[in-house]
């Protein structure tokens, strides 16, 4: 595809960054008090605890990437909310606002219900924690759609995972930063692609292997 030798006016920069994991001091031992914390937390609790694990686990899925929904099954043995929690489209989320609302309606709905509220055994308190993100260039550069596919290749991790959901979540982007940075320099069907891809069904290795599948198969 010609276009991917087009240089592009503003090169795209890969940035990463770094988590410092704290406490809140907020814990839940049911779901009465779960619902009233999920109203106070910071919207970077919210994130952390929806998002965090899609970072640390990059070979292999765990049965619940949301931790409200681990906790729902684990410590308080409700599986029916587990699977509605983990039912979410976060892909459908723009913005932590939202995200919010979404978990808040399924906890208030469940309740309403009339279930029971158990309590967790001691020691299994859902803990609210919060990740203090420092955001720095990695110093490589694309300056056309050919280096960017290039260099996706060889991205870190934490680089995949601030593109794709920081940006894009946190930051309130549109969708990712490949796919808007390719559709500004002349590149929509490479844009779009990357855009139809869903990071919350994939690992960040599968995730970048296939960004690079679609630089192969479009620049022919």
């Amino acid at each position: 595809m010609a276009g991917l030798q087009v240089t592009a006016v503003e090169p795209f920069a890969f940035q990463t960054e770094r988590h410092l994991v704290v406490l809140t001091g907020r814990k839940a031992k049911n779901l009465a008090e779960l619902q009233e914390h999920l109203h106070k937390v910071s919207g970077a609790s919210i994130f952390y605890h929806t998002h965090y694990l899609f970072l640390t686990y990059s070979f292999g899925k765990p049965r619940f990437h949301n931790e409200f929904a681990h906790w729902a099954s684990q410590a308080l043995q409700e599986e029916g909310l587990a699977e509605r929690l983990t039912a979410i489209d976060l892909l459908a989320m723009t913005s932590i606002r939202d995200l919010r609302t979404a978990i808040l309606t399924t906890v208030e709905k469940y309740l309403g219900e009339g279930r029971h509220l158990r309590e967790c055994p001691p020691g299994d308190e859902f803990h609210f924690c919060e990740a203090k993100s420092f955001v720095s260039p990695t110093g490589l550069q694309a300056h056309d759609a050919r280096e960017l596919f290039a260099m996706v290749g060889h991205a870190t991790d934490a680089s995949l995972y601030f593109h794709f959901f920081q940006a894009r979540l946190r930051l309130e982007r549109p969708t990712n930063d490949f796919s808007i940075w390719l559709a500004k320099n002349g590149e929509p069907r490479l844009a779009q692609a990357i855009d139809r891809l869903d990071p919350y069904d994939s690992t960040l290795a599968e995730l970048r292997e296939q960004i690079v599948k679609i630089g192969r198969r479009l620049r022919a």
